[in-house]
């Protein structure tokens, strides 16, 4: 029999709580919602382009009617809940429609503040919550001409903004002499008023209203120091209020909110809250972010799947203020503790200000150009020590050279064919549709959907702009800790700890430690648990193929049309007439269409059927070559020059030492691809400035260069240090190697893994910390032990052939 789960407030936080539910149990309950307005449930946070005309209702709609009856959900609509019955488990409506209820969710939301000022109960004076205040303001906007916005914040900026757009002659009147002083410092206020006057806003700030004038209607306000304006309308932004008074008249506990738990239980275990009435660890949220994080660990305990918990948001706010790009998060004040780095260009309408404490950011504030405020927040989230990139921190990830960065206001001109996303093919396009038409609110949702920003990441502050673009309003960041996915809560640092520290030493082993909501994972969690005890305990641990990749279980990388690439491994770029007409033979042997030298210097073999894989592999094994490892997160290659040997400018023997490095760490998998290179002299032909790991020759030895990265987001090395021998070179390589696959985010690569972390902790790690560096080579080779057998080899025997035997229909 099915419990009943009532929801008393249809808005936002209440039905994604519902959503959330529905995916994980959707017969567990029946479930009836009260909505206290006559509408299914709507974006809230985009009533503003409603009032501008620029979206209608239906625009907006997040779940209308026929949804709660494809669900099997009772709505009562326009029926707003005055009592919970603790005792009986009942609620009771304004008209006497009764519930009874087995759990209880209270969704109440919040309340405009009002001034308590005279006149405030005058016809005209509103504010600005719900979709019945924008139906009053626009039948305001046909009969007057005179509005009054009290309230410089965003909401009372959007409301402005909208009746500007209805024709209205609009004075904002805020009691700061800074606007958004929430989001905002002084300059960058500063610059945002400058801004909206140009468009013909007006402004009265600091003013303090005394007095709504008028008589039936207003007619103007009066301020305390004696100036009257004139007003037809009086629009109430100055906040909003948790909306509690139902729960507080239950006798449920309540404080600035109504007070719950980490699983958003009220003092009554029968009864959850979500969403803006709700106070969890003495704070208050109103952001969407938070809302949803609330709903899905709500709806986590409502499921009685008991692994979530609610631990706080720590958000950032990415707005779009009619029009002009705002980003803030942290504390941007700062005080005596603290330094501020600041980017002012005032005619170009850009502000940065970045606010450091202990060489960490604590607070950051960014007008006009808000394109790299994801990567700040990150930096703040993570307490990243910005030491080493000081230098070039104001100027954002652009010092990466990546591609994915700009200006935003050229996102918002992006036409939709206009690719986003390199590693998987989104265009912007695709992004905004997916956002509209599935209702996403979260970079999560927008990962899961489209797939953007999924893979490298380098495109993720394109996409969180295009979503804050669409989404308009408050839309905010994710919370510090990001579950691996939603089969746990715990993280990708957690998971990495839990395996080192309690030796779980097999994924049934992690999935019970940590409580996993499924019994064998998803495609998110399984590849990286695989890894993490693949990593951690390589003698102890077999490889799990089902939980890999497509191109790492076939060990070949798949082409657009099915067919596979094989690139054989040419050590150190280095090879022979007879290696050469070898793969010659092998390519007609076996009719391959396309033989093509690659970037990293060896031979790809193009148009290749999965089923005669083991056949090329195995004539290629036969002539001594093994596998190059270009489909894997794994060694791909070791590029060098000729170096020495041969070149008139070489310092070192860097074909050699390039060779000895390949057959030393080659087979070894990593959190992500890895790629080495040796050049044999400063003029770096080899490219080894934007590899993994880099080696320059110099006259006296070697310079090491670690983090770079060619491809979609281009990042120079940062210098390691400087040694004097191969040995050395060799030991520092396996050091830095092993710290990453230790201690890096599965596919997280080099360069975004030593921005989070700091070159200083990776130069304290290998560099300054011998004992530590010489047990990280020793790590290393032990589980080179298990992994330098070749793939290839193993599959032309006869292993693993269910994957390359294809499947046959009988007919009849």
């Amino acid at each position: 029999m099915q419990e009943r789960l009532v929801v008393i407030g249809n808005g936002m936080a209440g039905m994604r709580t519902v959503e959330e539910l529905l995916k994980l149990e959707p017969e567990k309950y029946e479930i009836t919602v009260f909505g206290s307005e006559p509408y299914g449930n709507y974006n809230r946070i985009m009533l503003s382009p409603v009032l501008a005309s620029e979206k209608t209702i239906d625009d907006i709609m997040l779940n209308d009617e026929q949804w709660y009856v494809d669900n099997g959900i009772k709505l009562y609509k326009g029926k707003n809940v005055t009592e919970i019955d603790r005792v009986a488990r009942k609620v009771r409506a304004e008209d006497g429609t009764e519930a009874d209820y087995d759990r209880l969710i209270i969704a109440t939301g919040s309340n405009p503040f009002m001034l308590p000022v005279p006149g405030a109960d005058l016809e005209g004076v509103i504010g600005f919550r719900d979709i019945y205040d924008v139906d009053r303001m626009l039948d305001a906007a046909k009969q007057y001409k005179h509005a009054v916005v009290i309230g410089g914040g965003l909401l009372g900026l959007e409301a402005a903004n909208g009746l500007m757009k209805q024709g209205m002659d609009v004075t904002v009147v805020h009691l700061m002499d800074t606007l958004m002083e929430r989001q905002l410092d002084a300059p960058a206020g500063k610059l945002l008023k400058k801004s909206l006057e140009e468009r013909g806003m007006k402004f009265m700030m600091p003013a303090q209203t005394e007095q709504i004038i008028g008589e039936d209607r207003v007619t103007g306000l009066k301020f305390t120091d004696g100036t009257v304006i004139d007003a037809d309308l009086v629009v109430m932004a100055v906040g909003i209020r948790p909306n509690f008074s139902l729960a507080e008249s239950a006798g449920l506990h309540c404080e600035r909110g109504l007070v719950v738990n980490d699983t958003l239980q009220t003092f009554d275990p029968r009864i959850y809250a979500v969403g803006e009435c709700v106070q969890h660890r003495g704070m208050t949220y109103g952001l969407v972010a938070p809302l949803f994080e609330m709903a899905k660990v709500c709806a986590n305990h409502l499921a009685e799947h008991g692994i979530a918990r609610y631990e706080g948001s720590v958000t950032s706010t990415m707005l779009k203020v009619t029009g002009i790009d705002l980003f803030s998060a942290g504390d941007f004040h700062g005080d005596e503790s603290t330094e501020d780095m600041v980017f002012q260009d005032a005619a170009s309408g850009v502000y940065k200000k970045l606010v450091i404490k202990d060489n960490k950011i604590i607070g950051a504030v960014l007008y006009g150009d808000t394109i790299d405020g994801t990567w700040y927040f990150q930096l703040l989230r993570d307490g990243t020590d910005i030491s080493d990139i000081r230098e070039n921190l104001l100027f954002g990830q652009a010092h990466l050279g990546d591609s994915g960065h700009g200006d935003d206001n050229r996102v918002a001109a992006m036409p939709d064919s206009a690719e986003i996303c390199g590693c998987n093919g989104v265009c912007k396009g695709d992004i905004v549709n997916a956002i509209v038409e599935k209702k996403l609110f979260t970079l999560d949702d927008v990962r899961a959907h489209t797939k953007a920003s999924s893979s490298c990441g380098s495109c993720t502050g394109l996409v969180e702009t295009i979503l804050a673009e669409t989404v308009g309003g408050d839309y905010s960041q994710a919370p510090k800790k990001k579950p691996v996915c939603g089969c746990t809560e715990h993280s990708h640092d957690e998971l990495i700890a839990a395996i080192k520290e309690q030796g779980l030493k097999s994924k049934q082993a992690v999935y019970e430690a940590l409580n996993w909501q499924t019994d064998d994972g998803c495609h998110v969690c399984r590849p990286a648990v695989n890894y993490y005890l693949l990593a951690n305990w390589p003698a102890e641990y077999k490889d799990d193929a089902a939980s890999r990749f497509i191109n790492e279980r076939v060990h070949a990388n798949i082409q657009k049309d099915g067919t596979y690439s094989v690139v054989p491994r040419i050590w150190g770029g280095v090879t022979s007439p007879t290696e050469l007409m070898k793969i010659a033979e092998v390519a007609e042997k076996h009719e391959i269409p396309t033989v093509k030298f690659t970037g990293g210097s060896r031979i790809d073999l193009l148009g290749v059927p999965k089923e005669k894989l083991p056949a090329v592999w195995g004539d290629l094994s036969e002539a001594g070559f093994v596998s190059g490892g270009a489909y894997g997160k794994s060694l791909r290659t070791v590029k060098t020059c000729v170096g020495s040997e041969w070149c008139r400018f070489g310092t070192q023997a860097s074909m050699s030492m390039g060779i000895k490095l390949e057959k030393y760490t080659w087979g070894s998998w990593m959190p992500h691809k890895f790629k080495l290179a040796v050049s044999g002299c400063p003029r770096n032909c080899a490219e080894a400035t934007i590899k993994d790991f880099g080696v320059v020759c110099v006259d006296s030895g070697y310079e090491l260069h670690v983090g770079g990265n060619g491809g979609i987001k281009v990042r120079a090395t940062d210098f390691l240090c400087k040694v004097d021998t191969e040995e050395e070179v060799i030991e520092y390589c396996a050091a830095f190697t092993q710290l990453y696959r230790e201690e890096a985010r599965y596919l997280e690569r080099t360069a975004p893994w030593i921005e989070r972390v700091g070159l200083t902790y990776v130069k304290e790690k290998v560099v300054e910390d011998a004992e530590n560096r010489k047990a990280l080579q020793q790590r290393f080779e032990e589980s080179q032990k298990y992994v330098q057998i070749d793939p290839w080899k193993e599959r032309a025997e006869g292993a693993e052939s269910h994957e390359f035997t294809p499947l046959t229909v009988n007919a009849g």
